[in-house]
């Protein structure tokens, strides 16, 4: 898989469907083992949000699996060099990247919010914006509560951007305009969530992860940026 700073101008490449059907199969995959948890343990058939513990289960299976075939498919289709193709490197100074994400979080968007909440005040409130992470708070105490912050502020981090900027972003770099790839993984990630009102919020934030990964051509970047921005979302919610 080439950078696309480092591609051959004169090269013309157009792998990038692979990609995005490598994307596809991680994300059913991890989609699939996850509900299988659900399943298993009579969460489906349940009215009440799944617990804690049934929750964490599900997404460990469903990013184990991620991350398997992740790693298998980087391998199949990229140079052979698997850390190299994922940008799964990383320096000290990629820890500038979590206080961007408490930046994101906590000024950009809010801003990019002003505008919607002036003209659909009611769809956009705080408490709109908030639910999600409220009621994954509802559902933990004293322990669990250590267990959410790490399934959200570490696990989610890094194996979403292993996935999204890791694999799929890089993957497209190689054949496709960088501001096309950048914005378009951030619109994917953003829908990927499934919660409409959290989308302008989520593709912002996925432009900064983007943008991270983008410019260092590392990883650790934008996952340090992800984990400063789900910190404080979550703190956020206590």
């Amino acid at each position: 898989m080439a950078h696309a700073a480092d591609a051959d101008p004169t090269e013309t490449r157009s792998d990038w469907p692979q990609w995005l059907g490598a994307f596809g199969l991680t994300w059913l995959a991890g989609t699939v083992a996850g509900s299988i948890v659900f399943v298993a343990t009579g969460s489906v058939a349940a009215d009440d949000d799944p617990s804690i513990p049934v929750l964490g289960a599900s997404l460990v299976a469903g990013w184990v699996v991620q991350v398997v075939i992740v790693i298998a498919l980087v391998r199949r289709l990229g140079s052979g060099d698997v850390r190299a193709d994922l940008g799964a490197l990383a320096e000290p100074v990629d820890l500038v990247g979590i206080p961007i994400g408490v930046a994101a979080q906590l000024a950009l968007v809010p801003l990019v919010y002003l505008p919607l909440r002036a003209i659909w005040p009611a769809t956009f409130d705080d408490d709109a914006l908030s639910e999600t992470a409220k009621n994954l708070v509802d559902r933990a105490d004293g322990a669990m509560l250590i267990v959410l912050a790490m399934l959200v502020v570490i696990g989610a981090p890094i194996v979403e951007e292993l996935v999204y900027r890791g694999m799929l972003q890089r993957g497209l770099l190689a054949s496709l305009p960088p501001a096309a790839v950048v914005v378009g993984v951030a619109a994917l990630f953003a829908l990927i969530h499934l919660r409409p009102v959290e989308y302008p919020g989520l593709f912002v934030a996925g432009l900064v992860f983007g943008v991270c990964s983008w410019r260092t051509g590392r990883l650790a970047t934008a996952v340090a940026a992800h984990v400063g921005f789900n910190a404080i979302g979550l703190g956020l919610a206590l």
